[in-house]
């Protein structure tokens, strides 16, 4: 079989939490995507073989997303769908599974991609439907993101493991800041233009378009990053060297390259390999790096092959730690890999809507890639208490 491509990759502007796109569901968005990635690629809802959704907070009030999504964009009833939760890395591990569906022949054309609404993630009440005579109630919010092996929060684990790895607090407030710096060169260039849709908001959506991101912020600054507490008692990580809690959706469209051919659609690039990895419940914040080490592997490359690197900023450790991790002692090959990773800004400036983000950093790769003048990259996200996914890819 020929290579399968990448077609078409976009995304809604990611809100903040309460923010402008506060008024839309999780499939709304994710909607809202699949629909202009049809529109834009010239494929019609029939023409989907099968589609791909992920969110991380399923149980939270999102029921069979990628079946809803289907009959709102006007997919026929016939069409599969699979609604993925592997936390951060849902809508990558989407793109992964089109691919292998795609590879076996079991489909020609897929949609993939992922979604969050954090504004409409609802609170839990545990316990209440079996019945409560008498006392209080307690309320659960399943954004406060803790390990509930563990009951550890997030950022505790992330902030030690980074100080274990030799990333301190300052690198942190400094990639964050970087990010920042990086994501509005990158915007007021044009560089995002290409893969952000524009949402209707506002009272009654009547009329105006967000078409930023919210998050980002052009006034940061270090001395605002350093005078930020640490949140939930981590020794390292802040609000400000972490993204905020999101809203938004991605979606790629795949086919077999000769089926772009036959169609006449330029791809974006084609997959060369995809790996997930796992390990203990403290190895996130290197994860990504020891994904795109297996990634690379599959594919016969190695980390001297790779052009452009995204990793997902589910905090500023992740890409700090994982490079580390991948340059194994070696300061020249950590200079480098820093030097291509997250090029035009990541998550923490524009955002981390959970389900979202791994298609996200995929669309970033292939689009930097070709600014770039085309070659091999990798993009990897961690999620779900000690795993990673990564994809290569070819421009």
């Amino acid at each position: 079989m020929s290579s399968i491509a990448i077609v078409e990759a976009l995304r809604t502007p990611f809100g903040k939490l309460g923010g402008k796109l506060k008024d839309y569901s999780a499939v709304e968005l994710g909607t809202i995507v699949a629909k202009a990635a049809m529109q834009r690629a010239g494929v019609k809802p029939e023409d989907i073989g099968e589609t791909f959704f992920g969110s991380a907070l399923l149980a939270a009030g999102t029921s069979v997303a990628a079946r809803q999504i289907n009959f709102k964009a006007g997919i026929p009833a016939e069409t599969p769908s699979l609604t993925i939760d592997r936390a951060c890395c849902s809508s990558m591990t989407c793109i992964g599974l089109g691919w292998m569906k795609i590879r076996l022949g079991d489909a020609s054309v897929i949609l993939a991609g992922g979604m969050e609404s954090s504004s409409q993630t609802p609170f839990l009440m545990r316990g209440i439907r079996s019945g409560k005579r008498l006392g209080d109630f307690t309320v659960e919010d399943p954004m406060q993101f803790r390990n509930p092996i563990t009951n550890r929060p997030i950022t505790v684990v992330t902030g030690e493991m980074a100080l274990e790895f030799g990333v301190s607090r300052e690198e942190q407030d400094e990639w964050a800041y970087g990010s920042h710096i990086k994501y509005f060169k990158a915007f007021d260039s044009g560089v995002y233009a290409d893969e952000i849709v524009g949402v209707e908001v506002g009272n009654a959506r009547a009329g105006e378009i967000l078409a930023i991101d919210e998050a980002p912020r052009r006034d940061v600054s270090m001395e605002r990053l350093r005078a930020l507490q640490t949140a939930y008692g981590s020794p390292t990580v802040t609000a400000g060297n972490a993204p905020g809690l999101n809203d938004g959706a991605t979606v790629t469209l795949l086919m077999p390259a000769e089926e772009a051919q036959r169609r006449s659609i330029s791809p974006l690039g084609e997959i060369v390999a995809y790996a997930q990895t796992s390990g203990d419940l403290s190895s996130s914040v290197y994860m990504p790096g020891l994904a795109i080490q297996s990634a690379l592997k599959q594919a016969g490359l190695s980390l001297r092959d790779l052009k452009r690197i995204e990793i997902n900023e589910a905090f500023a450790a992740m890409p700090l730690v994982s490079t580390k991790r991948m340059a194994d002692g070696d300061a020249g090959v950590l200079r480098s890999l820093r030097a291509i990773t997250n090029v035009n800004g990541g998550s923490v400036a524009l955002g981390h809507p959970t389900g979202a983000s791994g298609a996200r950093v995929v669309m970033a790769l292939l689009r930097e890639l070709r600014r770039a003048g085309g070659g091999y990259g990798a993009a990897a996200i961690c999620g779900g208490y000690g795993q990673a996914d990564a994809i290569i890819v070819k421009v």
